[in-house]
């Protein structure tokens, strides 16, 4: 079913009226998904400080969220928050859970104005950084997406060495990545 959905979105993405600038020409990265991943130990709050562009975000710098974990749902409850371009306060929330047709460190991001997407945590120490992509591809296209996510704001942080060097051994062109600016203006309410 998942894959379905994947799919399925990834052609109406392409067939509509034009195809957006994150959807180009390529096959997802086959990427190693973390080993005896532990949810407890990811729930918290983690930064983003380094970024693919994502249209489906509606913020730009500050981005930070919160992994409260359920037992009952066998995942998170996430709130993901920073300011918009346009130097809004913006916050959404949504679920990002393992399904049973992957490993646990490979999720779905269920958030409401955001089509499902995976998340696939390729590295983490979860008390540091987390490398974590998200892909489709479909028919010789790929909508790609990279996080780095740190425990703390700072951008220069050990958090983008590591997930640079893991995404480059998991063929994910780093390049792509800009960071994300976390100023003394910044709030961090998520």
């Amino acid at each position: 079913m998942f894959s379905t959905l994947v799919a399925a979105t990834l052609v109406a993405l392409v067939s509509a009226d034009g195809i957006p600038d994150f959807v180009v020409p390529g096959k997802c990265a086959k990427v190693a998904n973390q080993d005896k991943f532990d949810l407890r130990k990811y729930s918290g709050r983690w930064y983003q400080t380094q970024i693919i562009d994502n249209a489906y975000q509606p913020y730009t710098r500050c981005i930070h969220s919160n992994y409260d974990y359920s037992d009952s749902d066998y995942g998170f409850k996430v709130t993901t928050a920073g300011f918009s371009p346009n130097n809004e306060y913006l916050r959404l929330q949504g679920k990002i859970y393992p399904t049973k047709d992957f490993p646990a460190a490979h999720m779905l991001i269920d958030f409401p104005t955001v089509f499902a997407a995976p998340y696939e945590v390729i590295e983490t120490d979860y008390e540091t950084y987390s490398c974590v992509y998200s892909c489709i591809d479909w028919n010789g296209y790929k909508s790609e997406f990279g996080f780095v996510f740190s425990r703390t704001p700072q951008t220069s942080g050990p958090a983008n060495d590591k997930c640079a060097s893991v995404f480059r051994k998991n063929g994910v062109d780093f390049a792509l990545f800009n960071d994300v600016a976390h100023t003394a203006e910044c709030v961090y309410r998520a």
